[in-house]
């Protein structure tokens, strides 16, 4: 049968188009799958079945991850200049599903998406990279933020991120010595603020104070020092031992606390805006209240936010109406 309307618009009866294809993966990035068919009827009149809306964002969703295509060669010639690159982890929900003999049991748990951003020293948007992988995953979406901003043979990046070691680890690989890692400077003070009451229980402010003031001094030796006498016995337990554990943190990441340094170049010393971008890239669609998702959906989901985050969104549309023509 001819039908001179669909293929005029390029779409298979009982299909979508692809603006309407677009308009749901916008929506399905933002809200849950449930509210897509209300707010297209809403804004376009339009009636699409739930089931229908998660299909087809799922699909985008999947076709972004399968695209993407990370860089990992550094240029030998390029700008010189300074590239901040920040790195952090945040749990998401994930369902696992097992089989047990005949029984199929379901495993709910979090999982770490870890998020990745870098940006010239002059610039305000940075580039994101987020991944549901182990650390070396992590690793490649870092070199690649960093090369997409101009990352070269004639760069330094300066590195920001909690203690977590797979951190410190991933940088020192990636990129050698044209990188340096400074451990999250608000993050150690938690340590700290959490000892200053056994060290100094008469004025523990003034303490913290003072300690602070050294560590932006790089006297981390001296930090060590005023630990050292308060540390607790053995005996103790250590989630009951928060001296132990400061002191122990200063003295197991040697090299990482340049905050002199950082802040004569006017570099942050702390890793506050991949933390935030937590949110806006990945918690708000991925961590909302009562959802949980495959490991697969996960990622795909991942992708997307990224690149809506990357402002790649218009590009991959135009990409997709190429192919159709």
């Amino acid at each position: 049968m001819l039908r001179p309307f669909s293929s005029g618009a390029r779409i298979k009866t009982r299909g979508y188009s692809q603006p309407l294809q677009r308009r749901i993966t916008d929506y399905g990035a933002d809200v849950p799958f449930g509210k897509i068919p209300a707010k297209l009827k809403e804004h376009y009149g339009i009636e699409v079945p739930v089931s229908s809306a998660r299909v087809i964002t799922e699909s985008h969703a999947a076709r972004i991850l399968e695209s993407e295509s990370l860089r990992d060669e550094i240029p030998e010639d390029g700008a010189s200049g300074t590239i901040i690159a920040e790195v952090d982890g945040t749990l998401i929900p994930i369902r696992l599903q097992s089989t047990e003999g005949a029984e199929k049991k379901r495993e709910c748990k979090y999982k770490e998406a870890r998020l990745s951003l870098a940006h010239v020293k002059e610039a305000t948007e940075p580039v994101f990279g987020a991944t549901l992988g182990e650390p070396e995953e992590a690793g490649k979406h870092i070199l690649h933020c960093a090369l997409s901003v101009g990352f070269n043979q004639n760069s330094t990046v300066h590195c920001v991120g909690d203690g977590a070691p797979w951190i410190a680890t991933q940088i020192g690989l990636v990129f050698g010595t044209y990188g340096s890692f400074l451990i999250d400077f608000y993050h150690l003070c938690e340590y700290l603020a959490a000892a200053a009451s056994s060290c100094a229980p008469g004025d523990s402010s003034a303490w913290i104070e003072q300690q602070q003031q050294r560590l932006k001094r790089n006297q981390t030796s001296k930090v060590i020092d005023a630990l050292e006498p308060h540390l607790e016995a053995d005996s103790v337990p250590d989630e009951k031992a928060p001296v132990r554990r400061c002191y122990r943190y200063l003295v197991n990441r040697p090299g990482q606390f340049d905050y002199k340094t950082a802040i004569e170049s006017d570099l942050p010393i702390g890793s506050g805006e991949v933390e935030s971008a937590h949110r806006y890239v990945i918690q708000d669609r991925l961590k909302k209240t009562g959802a949980w998702w495959n490991p697969e959906q996960a990622s795909n989901m991942l992708a997307l936010r990224t690149l809506r985050a990357n402002r790649g969104w218009d590009n991959y549309w135009e990409q997709n109406k190429l192919k159709a023509a």
